[in-house]
C-alpha cells in the first residue's frame, strides 16, 4: 500500500470515527455542512400558549444567527408526551428540535404507561431557554378575592371547584395537584390540550381556575376576565407587581416555574449540539429578546448542556413524590 493510499485511508476513517487529524476536527466539518436545509421546531403545546410564544421568538432569531428557516410546528397534546416521542422518533440529524420542559418529561414516566419515550435515554438538553412564571388564576366571578378565601372557599365546598389543565401527566396538572396537597383542598381536574384550549372555558366559569404558566392569561388578567391571586415564584414579577407570592398569600414552601429547554434527540453529533448551544446562548443574550421575554414573565437562563442535563434528577424526585402523595395514574 503506498504511503498517499495509506494517508487517504486514515483520513477517511478519522472522519467516520470522529477523530480529529492534522488540526482538522468533526466540529469544523460539522459547521461546514450544518445546517444545508430547513430545521423543524416542535412545540408540543397549542399555538398562542407559553411554549408556542417562545419557541416562535426563539425560532426566529436562531434562524438568522445559522442562516436556515426554523419552522415551528405544533404537536399537543398528553402533558406534552405526543410531541416529545415525536422527537424520540426523529432522526438525530440536528433537523428536528423541541422547544419542551425538563419538569413535564420529569413527570411523564411517573404518570404514563408505555410511554414511548425517556427523558435521560432519548434526549439531549441542548440548553434551558427560560424559565416562565407560574400564577393561580381564577374564573373572575369566583366569590373570592385572594388565596385564602380560595382556600376556605374550596374546604367549605369539597370537590365543587374545578381547575383546567393541559393533560394528565402535565405541569399544569401537577402543578394543581401540588397546590391541592399543600393547601388540604379537594379539587376537579378537567384536562384539555392546551391553555388556549381552556381559556374559554375559564373565563366563562365552567372551570374555576387553572396554575399554570402566564403568558396566554396577561391580556385576560388585564382585561379583567380572570384574575390572579398568587404567582409562584420567590419574588413578585415585574407584569404582576400587584399580586403576591404563594407564600406571601399564605402558602409558603410552594414553588414552581415553567421550564423552556431546547432538546434533540439521542445521537445528534457533539458538534452540531454544541453549535445549537452556543448560538442559542447568543440569541438569549439579545437585550430585546430579554425584554420581550420579561413582559411575559418568563426569564431568560442560558447556560451548558450539562447544566440543564444536571436538573433532571431534582425534577424526578419532586414530582414523583407530588404524583405518589397524590396517587395519580393515566386516564
Amino acid at each position: 500500500m503506498s504511503q498517499l493510499i495509506r494517508r487517504r485511508l486514515i483520513s477517511a476513517i478519522a472522519v467516520i470515527s470522529g477523530t480529529p487529524l492534522l488540526g482538522t476536527s468533526v466540529r469544523a466539518f460539522a459547521q461546514q455542512s450544518y445546517p444545508n436545509k430547513p430545521i423543524k421546531m416542535i412545540a408540543p403545546y397549542p399555538p398562542g400558549g407559553g411554549v408556542d410564544t417562545v419557541a416562535r421568538l426563539v425560532a426566529e432569531r436562531l434562524s438568522v444567527r445559522i442562516g436556515q428557516t426554523i419552522a415551528v410546528e405544533n404537536r399537543p397534546g398528553a402533558g406534552a408526551t405526543i410531541g416529545a416521542d415525536a422527537l424520540a422518533k426523529s432522526p438525530p440529524d440536528g433537523y428536528t428540535l423541541m422547544l419542551g420542559s425538563i419538569t413535564d418529561y420529569a413527570i411523564a414516566p411517573h404518570v404514563h404507561k408505555n410511554l414511548g419515550f425517556d427523558m435521560k435515554r432519548d434526549f439531549i438538553p441542548v440548553v434551558e431557554v427560560a424559565f416562565g412564571t407560574v400564577g393561580l388564576v381564577v374564573y373572575a366571578d369566583l366569590p373570592v378575592k385572594n388565596l385564602q378565601e380560595l382556600i376556605a372557599f374550596a374546604k367549605a365546598n369539597p370537590g365543587q371547584l374545578s381547575y383546567a389543565s393541559s393533560g394528565v401527566g402535565g405541569s399544569q396538572h401537577l402543578n394543581a395537584e401540588m397546590f391541592k396537597q399543600m393547601a388540604g383542598v379537594d379539587l376537579v381536574h378537567v384536562p384539555y390540550k392546551g391553555t388556549t384550549q381552556f381559556l374559554p372555558d375559564l373565563m366563562s366559569g365552567r372551570v374555576q381556575m387553572s396554575v399554570d404558566s402566564m403568558p396566554a392569561h396577561l391580556p385576560h388578567i388585564k382585561s379583567g376576565k380572570v384574575r390572579a391571586l398568587a404567582v409562584a415564584t420567590r419574588t413578585r414579577v415585574p407584569m404582576l407587581p400587584d399580586v403576591p407570592t404563594m407564600a406571601e398569600a399564605g402558602l409558603p414552601g410552594y414553588e414552581t416555574a415553567t421550564n423552556y429547554t431546547v432538546f434533540v434527540p439521542t445521537g445528534t453529533p457533539a458538534d452540531i449540539v454544541a453549535l445549537l448551544n452556543r448560538e442559542t446562548n447568543a440569541v438569549l443574550q439579545q437585550a430585546d429578546v430579554k425584554e420581550k421575554l420579561l413582559t411575559l414573565g418568563i426569564i431568560t437562563i442560558g447556560g451548558t448542556t450539562e447544566s440543564a442535563q444536571a436538573r433532571v434528577p431534582a425534577e424526578l424526585t419532586k414530582w414523583a413524590n407530588v404524583i405518589k402523595n397524590g396517587n395519580i395514574k393515566l386516564n
